[in-house]
């Protein structure tokens, strides 16, 4: 019995330990110096209830208005497909926010069938202008770590660019992206 409880003590600092690393990735991935006149950005799409973005998905495109708005050459790719509950397409819901921020439809380039940060990387890979280029992520700052790390198994030059985390998810979305990278690492292994 005392050696069961001793292994179990073992075994939740090991788990400790592992999600404070985790965490510390985390945080490190979202607090890099953002390059100017990046060649493109994509933005990862987040829920949309009706045709109204999450709070998260706000947050990046927020985000990404304020980067654009500022460096005039970059475009965006925003990605992201319909969901259970979403009248529109979080692609749509992006591009809407992006035009009332007052981005240039024009410089706007959907990608509106993925359904998972993988396939918001490997969709949008193909309209970008200059694979070759500096791109940037932008997402909520507990997802960038995972989603550079996609990126650049792509053959991405990517950066992220961070998006504040709802506080009222701010748990909740920490917790599932440190299972969410396990589940990365363990399916690089396999």
């Amino acid at each position: 019995m005392k050696k069961g409880i001793k292994l179990g003590g073992m075994g939740m600092v090991v788990l400790l330990v592992y999600f404070g690393i985790l965490h510390m990735k985390i945080m490190e991935s979202s607090h890099q110096p953002i390059p100017e006149d990046a060649g493109y950005l994509i933005v990862l799409g987040a829920r949309v209830k009706g045709n109204v973005p999450s709070l998260s998905l706000q947050y990046r495109i927020d985000k990404a208005a304020d980067y654009l708005k500022s460096n005039g050459s970059t475009v965006a790719i925003v990605s992201g497909g319909r969901g259970p509950g979403e009248d529109i397409s979080e692609a749509e819901a992006m591009k809407q926010g992006l035009i009332n921020q007052g981005i240039e439809e024009g410089r706007i380039i959907m990608e509106d069938e993925s359904t998972s940060t993988s396939e918001n990387i490997a969709f949008s890979k193909e309209f970008i202008p200059d694979p070759s280029s500096i791109g940037l992520i932008v997402s909520n700052d507990f997802h960038l770590y995972r989603a550079v790390k996609m990126a650049e198994r792509e053959g991405l030059k990517v950066t992220g660019v961070p998006a504040k985390t709802p506080r009222i998810v701010l748990v909740k979305s920490y917790i599932r992206e440190y299972l969410a990278i396990t589940k990365y690492y363990l399916t690089q292994l396999f």
